[in-house]
């Protein structure tokens, strides 16, 4: 069940630890969601066989993915639910009247308005990227606890595995080795460093000096979904004119954070990753409230480095410092490297099939392809 594409990213990486098995038929649906904007489009690309969504309600399965939460109760399969992003920290919003305080509020995710419906656990099996999501789990929403199932990040594994491949992805970008790249990275809603600095990426770029910066934009799927992609290029014309790299919504944002030297960024998932293998990280103050404890996110509001948009940059990413790459990535997941191999006996197992015997290795991100580096005009 693709919901948006970055729910589809994920389920991306994982379908691929059975899809080559001749036992296995893999087909796609695309859930009702506002932010669906082009998950069809992509999933077109990749010749995916895509059920209509009413259609796929109707069958049943042997198995379900999905990476977001709507729609789950109307699927007819064992369903393994995953994160489609870096663990889960935010908090749920509060609703029209007044609430708990924003520490009090549940997590999302791992609360029972999201596990449950009419009083069923919907998950046959939860995964989980760490052992604290247990606990949350054990105090929100006590009756799953059962599907439960810790298997680490296959995101971050994907990150760590493509590290050796920085010259590779620096090439493909058009960076020579006298460069540095900056990435800007924004999540979605106004505390997101574009919703909430809508001049950064303008200062940035007239603040960093070409021949020695280049500068690429990492907007979240939702940003693009909600905006309009004419309409994001139209307000970034003059920062594309000067030479910002704006990969696509579809394109594997991974490859420009292993790319990159200096990543300025928000409360997002981006910012997390990008910390956690060793990217000089600058993060911008956010008004919201603060990550749920343990989490990558709530490191990174703790520790790392603030960039103040009302000062010189060039200074500020000198700073060093502050945050440990190693706690970054010990926050993400509680079984580094090992989320293939976590995550592919979990659907076998859901599928009642046995495993096979060839082992499930982790692989790094494509390079980008040339034609990537800049996104197509006509949106």
């Amino acid at each position: 069940m693709t919901h948006t594409l970055a729910s589809c990213h994920r389920l991306l990486d994982v379908i691929g630890y059975v899809e080559s098995d001749p036992r296995v038929q893999v087909v796609f649906t695309i859930a009702p969601d506002v932010f669906n904007h082009r998950v069809e489009q992509l999933l077109d690309g990749l010749g995916a066989l895509v059920l209509p969504w009413q259609q796929a309600v109707r069958e049943r399965f042997d198995l379900g993915l999905a990476a977001a939460h709507g729609g789950l109760h109307q699927l007819h399969a064992p369903l393994l639910l995953l994160a489609h992003g870096a663990g889960r920290s935010k908090r749920v919003r509060s609703g029209p009247t007044a609430g708990p305080a924003p520490a009090d509020r549940p997590v999302y995710g791992l609360d029972a308005q999201r596990l449950t419906h009419d009083g069923r656990v919907l998950p046959a099996a939860l995964a989980l990227s760490h052992d604290y999501e247990v606990e949350v789990l054990r105090r929100q929403c006590p009756q799953a606890l059962g599907t439960a199932v810790v298997v680490g990040d296959p995101c971050v594994d994907r990150l760590v595995a493509s590290l050796p491949h920085r010259p590779d992805y620096r090439r493909a970008m058009g960076l020579n080795e006298n460069q540095e790249l900056v990435v800007v990275a924004s999540t979605w809603g106004p505390d997101g460093s574009f919703g909430r600095w809508p001049d950064l990426l303008p200062q940035v770029m007239a603040q960093l000096p070409a021949e020695r910066y280049r500068v690429a934009a990492l907007l979240h799927p939702a940003i693009w979904a909600a905006h309009g992609h004419r309409q994001i290029r139209a307000w970034l014309r003059s920062c594309l004119d000067a030479g910002l790299l704006l990969p696509g919504p579809s394109e594997d944002w991974r490859a420009p954070v292993v790319a990159a030297d200096h990543v300025i960024g928000d409360h997002g998932s981006v910012t997390a990753y990008a910390a956690a293998v060793g990217r000089r990280t600058l993060v911008l103050p956010a008004p919201g409230p603060t990550p749920a404890p343990g989490t990558p996110q709530h490191l990174l509001a703790l520790h790392a480095p603030r960039l103040d948009p009302h000062r010189p940059l060039l200074p500020q990413l000198a700073l060093t410092g502050g945050i440990d790459p190693a706690a970054v990535l010990g926050a993400l997941t509680a079984r580094p490297g090992d989320a293939a191999v976590l995550l592919r006996r979990t659907m076998y197992r859901l599928l009642q099939l046995t495993e096979p015997d060839r082992p499930q290795r982790t692989d790094p991100v494509p390079v980008p392809r040339p034609s990537d580096r800049d996104t197509d005009p006509a949106g």
